[in-house]
């Protein structure tokens, strides 16, 4: 997951219906604070997307579609790149489930394949799913990725795929391993794995340290990773929520000024754009709007 980034789908507000009025209607059913801001949001993901582009990464982007709400920009949940294709998620929102089949479509006009994906009554959703390092993989149980869900991905690393791997590298049997969550805000808030920790290199980890479950602390700390803590009074402007470009290059919501200060002064370069309308608004952070198709 800090590997160099060299492709990435995305989905703009445009394309999530964000400027439709049906659909922004829907707005406080789906968890966002407010009615969407369709002009901010648009322009604040362009920015985002010229980080990205401006990193060296391959930006490609889901068309428009009926079937889509304004979650779909945040694209990182529906579908799980691997090595071999495609991970098609069942979304513990039932609102967000035709994603997957969205995902599957426009992959495969790019050349991936559909590999397997999540059946009832497992449900599951990227933002709960971590890399460690190339061999173990970190599931979030909670709200929206069940027991169900972490055994039928268990199964299928059981066979040696991997995912979001450097091309050529032979695949490994994957360690699975869950990791409670907390009650939050409820059932009907976003809180993923994801929101309580982003991978920033191989060894450092951007902590919410708090809210997460002692014993994966522990195993942070039985690992030998450096943790890295947010800024508490950043937590509800997604401090936690950090995209890895590679080689030590970040992108931030800059509303979290004092969390990524303390991102450079451990080391790293941090670009930021204003995520007020786009990210904030419904939940998803940087991390939230992509979905890594290759990383070097």
């Amino acid at each position: 997951m800090t590997g160099e980034l060299l492709r990435v789908m995305v989905c703009p507000p445009v394309n999530a219906g964000w400027n439709d009025p049906a659909r922004t209607a829907a707005w406080q059913g789906l968890g966002f604070q407010q009615a969407p801001d369709f002009v901010s949001a648009q322009r604040q993901h362009e920015m985002f997307c010229g980080s990205l582009s401006e990193s060296g990464a391959e930006v490609v982007v889901l068309p428009a579609s009926d079937f889509l709400t304004l979650d779909a920009v945040y694209a990182h949940d529906a579908s799980l790149a691997t090595d071999h294709g495609l991970v098609l998620m069942n979304p513990g929102k039932k609102s967000r489930r035709p994603e997957a089949a969205a995902h599957a479509s426009f992959c495969s006009q790019l050349g991936i394949p559909v590999l397997s994906e999540i059946a009832a009554p497992g449900i599951s959703e990227s933002g709960d799913i971590v890399w460690l390092d190339a061999q173990t993989l970190l599931i979030g149980q909670g709200y929206r990725t069940n027991r169900s869900g972490i055994a039928q991905i268990r199964s299928l690393l059981s066979f040696g795929v991997s995912l979001e791997v450097k091309p050529g590298r032979p695949s490994k049997k994957i360690d699975v391993l869950s990791a409670p969550l907390p009650y939050g805000a409820g059932p009907s808030a976003c809180l993923h794995l994801m929101s309580l920790m982003s991978m920033l290199d191989e060894r450092t980890i951007l902590v919410d340290l708090p809210w997460l479950a002692v014993e994966t602390v522990e195993l942070f700390k039985e690992r030998g990773f450096r943790l890295i803590e947010i800024e508490s009074t950043e937590r509800d402007t997604l401090a936690c929520n950090v995209l890895s470009l590679g080689r030590k290059r970040l992108v931030a919501i800059e509303e979290n000024s004092r969390t990524n200060q303390r991102l450079r002064d451990a080391g790293f370069e941090v670009a930021t754009f204003p995520g007020s309308a786009l990210c904030i608004n419904g939940g998803g952070g940087p991390t939230c709007l992509t979905r890594p198709l290759l990383r070097g």
